[in-house]
């Protein structure tokens, strides 16, 4: 049992407590920082541990209302032959590979990566052109899963995405280059996310902002710090070896805007100009031990296991012009976000906070 991932303890002791009645449906758990000090672990293992059990279908967490045991926690017996075969031909692989040599957070990584490809939106048929709606902006691991789920949405359609970030986006749109853009550029005047860029890029042209989820986001470390990184100030340790986004997408202007702030000059973090196109490439470097830290989204760290120091909030939305906004495939996709099941798929990857998701916002 020493053996077993601390967070896996963490989980199959909260979920035996659970099964045996000893925590109740409704029952609120300790928060993560409690579950911490409890167990003498990070606050990221805990975090996994209760992943765990959102996962499994017993807990479920909401921002401002905790972690709390489902009314009704779904059990093995209840579980479909179809879903039984699957978790069969699951656990077979897992042997394989274990027996290989592989530990389990490396299925873990390798699995996640694996997915993130077959939900790419490429498909060896290629759709006719009037069922294509193009994406051009910023990455969001919310993304892949909705290419993926975009022709039941739609109707059929598909959609085809291309991660320029957050300004490559908006230029796209007003090259008609895209159908539809992705954006979290904050505006340092204004304060405002999205609407004076909008305005300026796209001037005169009515276009739809439909907010995708607003996002936790920080400095992405390894499990347990141990550069004891606390915020920007500590980018310049020395040796400290640190991973950026790409110059145009909204986290760099972000991070730009904040280091001027500061008085923190670019040449005084190593890394500054080592640049990946997505969160998951960010965070992937530093779960490699390519870097000590990086900037990107909570889900992000999340999905490997990996720590995030908290720096800000934004917003994402789709950024869509009035003439596609119009059309039975984004009016789909609007109302699909606006479903409170959707909404709940998106909290439970980490990191975001959906009680805007769906809101349309016009600009003239």
């Amino acid at each position: 049992m020493e053996d077993t991932p601390l967070y896996h303890r963490i989980a199959e002791t909260l979920r035996q407590n659970i099964m045996s009645g000893e925590l109740k449906p409704g029952d609120r758990l300790p928060s993560v920082r409690e579950m911490a000090e409890q167990w003498d672990c990070t606050i990221g293992t805990a975090q996994r541990a209760y992943r765990e059990l959102v996962r499994q279908g017993l807990v479920t967490s909401r921002p401002g209302q905790g972690t709390r045991v489902v009314e009704r926690p779904r059990l093995q017996g209840e579980t479909t032959l179809r879903r039984m075969a699957l978790i069969h031909r699951a656990e077979a692989f897992l042997l394989e590979v274990v027996t290989a040599g592989y530990s389990l957070d490396d299925v873990e990584r390798a699995v996640h990566q694996a997915m993130d490809r077959w939900r790419s939106v490429e498909v060896e048929v290629e759709p006719p052109p009037e069922k294509i709606l193009r994406f051009s902006g910023s990455h969001d691991l919310v993304l892949p899963w909705l290419a993926g789920q975009f022709p039941d949405i739609t109707g059929g359609y598909s959609l085809q995405a291309s991660f320029t970030g957050s300004l490559g986006g908006l230029i796209a749109l007003a090259e008609g280059k895209a159908d539809l853009a992705g954006s979290h550029l904050l505006d340092e005047e204004s304060g405002e996310y999205n609407v004076p860029y909008v305005r300026r890029v796209l001037p005169g042209k009515r276009t739809a902002l439909v907010t995708l989820a607003h996002r936790r986001f920080g400095l992405i470390v390894p499990e347990g710090n141990p550069r004891r990184i606390r915020g920007l100030e500590d980018l310049t340790q020395p040796g400290l070896r640190f991973i950026n986004r790409q110059p145009g997408s909204g986290t760099r202007v972000w991070l730009d805007s904040a280091l001027r702030h500061k008085g923190i000059s670019a040449v005084e973090i190593d890394g500054y100009y080592n640049e990946k196109v997505t969160h998951s490439a960010v965070a992937q470097a530093v779960a490699n031990g390519e870097a000590d830290a990086g900037i990107g989204l909570e889900a992000a760290a999340a999905s490997l296991g990996l720590e995030c120091i908290p720096l800000a909030r934004d917003r994402y939305d789709l950024v869509i012009p009035e003439a596609a906004a119009e059309q039975p495939p984004v009016q789909r996709l609007i109302e699909w976000l606006q479903d409170p099941e959707t909404q709940v798929r998106i909290e439970k990857l980490g990191g975001y906070d959906v009680d805007e998701t769906g809101n349309v916002t016009w600009v003239d």
